[in-house]
């Protein structure tokens, strides 16, 4: 993001600003809104949400003026809004998509079906699209990809989400012809398999979080989908089915204990590391909230090199950025994309990792199933080989209207034989349709 705070300040000067429209008020979007208030040549002049008083009250968070504020009831009073320089608040999604004027929108909702729907309207009515919803992204992102580029428009992940935030790494090393090993995040909350909703209220309301949302993070499901769209954003791919999870010191800073632990975990089990394959992503206890990447070089000048530079003796260094900051640097792929016409971070070619479906708990023929952060399911990665292979289920497709067909126990993986899928969602025929562009008649 070098120099993209002169270009917003040009636009800002010009009166050239960047319109945004954002989806979801909760946690993400109200920090987000915050964030994008305060910058120049950028405003997020639209804001829905399914409880539009949680859009108005993003802006005041954000400290704008009631009087600044209209909210709108149809498209209709949300383009005189815009057009009169307020910002909109609304209970419609389609508003947000279809609003006049606006650049591009952003997904912050966490719900894979909202994000394909979201996405794909916005697309339509010819706005760039920021996914935030990185849950929607692993299932369906070479599809929504190639529908940005029919319409001429970028569809993107977004920086500051992990993804995004360790591809300025990956980017960095590749650009100066390290060859990257393995690439993945601290993890942040400690792992809870058996969580759920109602176990996480309490703190999930001491922190302001949903609880859905926090569950999907003490369950690994969150992490699981980041290290899936690492691997579809780079063509690595999982060591093994859900990781490893190595543990190490704590670390916030680069050059800290935990981090240059990471030289010699990662090395190959022959080596007395942990790994069978390099190439990998993976994630870490103990080093969060960072992200890296662990390379290595064919050069033995270069390996002295970075020795000089107190990296370690080698034949590891790992490149380590201790934050993340997620919806507040989230703004920076908008400018990205409008000013540069630059994706942050986007499947390369098809999938080459899922986010699979595994039981949190013992489930039963007849059951229904309820999708990230509940209590029925949780998610898993696999190569896409093995997922196609083995016919497993992509965690984004599970909803409270999935059924199982058998009985299975906790920690089995669920495979398209074992439960009916809701096949009336958007995010399944898009699935349907973009399985098809790669040859692929799963569904």
């Amino acid at each position: 993001m070098l120099n993209m705070n002169w270009k917003l300040e040009q636009r800002e000067k010009e009166g050239k600003i960047i319109k945004v429209g954002i989806v979801g008020a909760g946690q993400m979007g109200r920090g987000m809104v915050t964030q994008m208030v305060l910058m120049k040549g950028m405003t997020p002049a639209i804001v829905s949400d399914i409880n539009v008083d949680l859009a108005v009250q993003a802006f005041k968070y954000a400290e704008v003026a009631d009087e600044e504020i209209v909210v709108a009831n149809t498209l209709e009073e949300a383009n005189a809004g815009i057009a009169a320089h307020k910002y909109v608040a609304c209970g419609d999604a389609s508003f947000v998509s279809a609003a006049e004027g606006v650049h591009a929108v952003i997904d912050c909702t966490g719900v894979p079906d909202v994000g394909a729907k979201v996405a794909t309207d916005a697309m339509k009515n010819g706005k760039h699209v920021v996914m935030l919803n990185v849950e929607t992204d692993v299932v369906i992102g070479p599809y929504l990809d190639k529908f940005a580029k029919d319409h001429g428009v970028i569809y993107t992940g977004s920086a500051g989400d992990e993804p995004g935030a360790v591809m300025e790494l990956y980017c960095f090393a590749k650009a100066m012809g390290l060859n990257v090993e393995v690439m993945g995040k601290g993890k942040n909350n400690k792992l809870d398999y058996e969580c759920n909703p109602d176990t996480v209220l309490e703190e999930a309301t001491r922190r302001k979080m949903s609880p859905r949302m926090l569950c999907a993070f003490k369950d690994g499901t969150k992490t699981m989908v980041e290290m899936t769209a690492m691997c579809n954003y780079t063509g690595l791919i999982p060591d093994v089915i859900g990781g490893h999870g190595p543990a190490t010191a704590p670390a916030t800073a680069p050059g800290t204990e935990g981090v240059k632990q990471l030289n010699e975990i990662f090395k190959l089990k022959k080596d007395g590391g942990i790994l069978d394959k390099h190439g990998v992503v993976e994630y870490v206890n103990g080093i969060a909230p960072g992200v890296f990447v662990t390379v290595s070089t064919d050069n033995a000048e270069i390996a002295y090199q970075l020795q000089y530079h107190s990296m370690g003796p080698g034949p590891l260094w790992t490149l380590y950025r201790p934050y993340h900051l997620c919806n507040l640097e989230t703004p920076l792929t908008v400018a990205k994309a409008v000013i540069d016409g630059e994706k942050t971070c986007v499947a390369k070619d098809g999938l080459v990792a899922e986010c699979i479906t595994r039981a949190k708990i013992d489930l039963k023929a007849g059951q229904n199933l309820d999708g990230i952060g509940g209590y029925t399911t949780l998610g898993s990665i696999c190569t896409e080989a093995e997922a196609t292979e083995k016919g497993y289920v992509p965690f984004g497709l599970i909803n409270k209207n999935a059924v199982m067909k058998v009985d299975c126990k906790k920690g089995d993986l669920i495979t398209y034989d074992m439960v009916e899928l809701d096949k009336n969602t958007l995010i399944y025929k898009l699935r349907k349709e973009q399985d098809a562009m790669y040859g692929k008649h799963v569904l």
